[in-house]
């Protein structure tokens, strides 16, 4: 009886482990239940839990980035504005004309003085291209020499009456004079008259000497 009690304490609980007691070999053995075991684990599961929780809600370091300024790049120099081009009204003087005061008159006849003479064609008052390029040197020219007043002539050839040469004398004269003070001569420095054919600059009689006379003459004083 005593031997199937023993096989069946040993046997009845297969849950159950065989440890031995602390006094070592021969000492009686003592089983564990499953249950006290599956405790044993929960708790500690319930204590490690906690701890990887708590070291996985650690935050990490913010990172931070350093960035490299950025190159400030020279600012280049500005380029120098080129100096304006002459334009038509704006021409250099000759060093061998005199400047400011320093300039000739006209003899007393009114011939004569710095100014050259233009030319018109037969029975015109119209300025051709070559008259207007010499007015504008004569009112670059004045407007160097303040102090010169101008008397407008205007001339003819032989042929026609006297009354018809004195009043395209008269025209030719208004126009030179009008042209000059397009160009910025002071109208007060500029006068007119009207010889017609009475002072012709050549007294022939040809083509050569009718194209000489007519034209407008220019009679400089102070």
């Amino acid at each position: 009886m005593l031997a199937d009690n023993d096989v069946r304490s040993s046997t009845g609980n297969s849950n159950s482990l065989p440890l031995r007691g602390e006094g070592g070999v021969g000492g009686r053995r003592m089983m564990i239940p499953m249950r006290m075991r599956s405790r044993a684990v929960l708790v500690l599961l319930a204590v490690i839990a906690p701890l990887l929780l708590s070291a996985c809600s650690k935050k990490r370091p913010p990172v931070v980035t350093t960035r490299q300024p950025a190159r400030t790049l020279p600012t280049p120099a500005p380029l120098p504005e080129p100096a304006p081009e002459a334009g038509p009204d704006v021409r250099p003087m000759d060093e061998s004309q005199p400047m400011g005061e320093d300039f000739t008159v006209s003899d007393p006849s009114g011939e004569g003085g710095p100014l050259a003479d233009i030319h018109f064609d037969y029975d015109q008052a119209s300025l051709t291209d070559e008259a207007r390029g010499i007015l504008e040197k004569h009112a670059l020219w004045m407007q160097n020499h303040r102090e010169a007043r101008v008397m407008v002539e205007g001339h003819c050839d032989e042929r026609g009456t006297v009354e018809y040469n004195l009043a395209l004398g008269n025209q030719r004269a208004q126009v030179a004079r009008d042209y000059l003070a397009s160009l910025g001569v002071a109208a007060d420095r500029l006068r007119t008259t009207s010889y017609g054919k009475e002072r012709p600059l050549d007294p022939g009689h040809d083509e050569a000497a009718w194209a000489r006379n007519r034209r407008a003459h220019f009679a400089v004083s102070r």
